[in-house]
């Protein structure tokens, strides 16, 4: 897949050294946070990330204003040099794997254009995969995040033939030594624990597990913990995004961790009952601190209130 455009601001041309080394978390879980959503200068959201927040893994998406997939070698690099300098590990990659109109279905209402850097076709998604995979070695994580394509108002006729593209895209991974790992994502058609379980159940492959995002659930109607979280098999719980979301008007908008409507002490402590020893890791998405950095530091207090609160920090 052609990179476009020259290496983008590099890391470090924030002020290094602003943050005091903090001791590094104590927890069964993973704890992490999303790149991009600190930064897309990379080696400041390391930076915040190691050296504020206490971290030693992070979430691969957007680096440079690109998304991941779309790094060139010389950006594959200097993210690797960052990524050491910082002494922080990559949880996975968080590809756009599938997150397009399934042919021949009906144009989704629900799509989103080139979220996250993402503008690829059906007819790239192997290519995506190819790619995903690639950068999974070279970040020396095991684990890619997928989608399971736009969101149908009936996707019944579509189900099975998609179910068996996740299939394949599974096996291909698994050859890899990679394990996918299905988000449920409000826009796409495994929305909810409910939605997931049904997938889970019907694709049935070692190596495909699910991105449980709670904030997602809760944003299509379903409380996600206790209600979804119980439906799912837990040791097919491959990942687990953090954030919040508050009910506006008809719909849901984003808060911060622990202002929101989510239950996030039972379910980290759910987790850690359940044996769950993978990423936890912030996604913020909510922007009220004015700034994505301070969004992200506020939401991060909550988060790490919340696993405190759990006795899993």
């Amino acid at each position: 897949m052609a990179a476009s455009g020259l290496l983008g601001p590099l890391a470090g041309s924030g002020a290094l050294g602003q943050y005091s080394q903090v001791p590094k978390l104590k927890s069964p879980f993973r704890v992490a946070v999303i790149n991009d959503e600190i930064s897309q200068d990379f080696g400041r959201a390391c930076e915040v990330a190691s050296r504020e927040f206490g971290m030693e893994w992070i979430e691969l998406r957007g680096l440079w204003n690109k998304n991941i997939v779309n790094l060139d070698a010389k950006e594959i690099a200097e993210a690797q040099r960052i990524l050491k300098k910082y002494q922080l590990r990559a949880t996975d990659i968080a590809s756009p794997l599938f997150k397009v109109d399934w042919p021949g279905a009906p144009k989704s209402r629900l799509r989103e254009d080139a979220g996250f850097g993402a503008s690829f076709t059906f007819e790239q998604q192997d290519e995506v995969l190819h790619r995903a995979l690639e950068l999974a070695k070279a970040f020396q994580t095991d684990r890619v995040r997928c989608f399971d394509f736009w969101r149908l108002d009936d996707p019944a006729p579509f189900r099975a033939a998609m179910n068996d593209k996740l299939r394949d895209a599974a096996t291909k991974a698994g050859e890899k030594g990679i394990t996918l790992l299905l988000e449920n994502e409000s826009a796409c058609n495994t929305a909810t624990g409910a939605e997931a379980a049904v997938t889970l159940s019907a694709v049935k492959s070692p190596h495909l597990m699910l991105n449980w995002d709670p904030g997602n659930a809760a944003a299509s109607g379903e409380t996600p913990y206790p209600d979804g979280y119980n439906l799912l098999p837990k040791e097919q719980i491959g990942h687990c995004h953090c954030k919040d979301a508050v009910k506006s008007g008809k719909g849901y908008d984003w808060a911060p961790m622990g202002a929101g409507i989510i239950d996030w002490a039972g379910q980290f402590r759910a987790l850690k009952r359940d044996r769950y020893h993978h990423a936890v890791s912030l996604e913020t998405h909510w922007g009220g601190g004015g700034s994505p950095q301070e969004s992200s530091r506020q939401s991060w207090a909550g988060m790490k209130r919340l696993l405190s609160q759990a006795e899993a920090l």
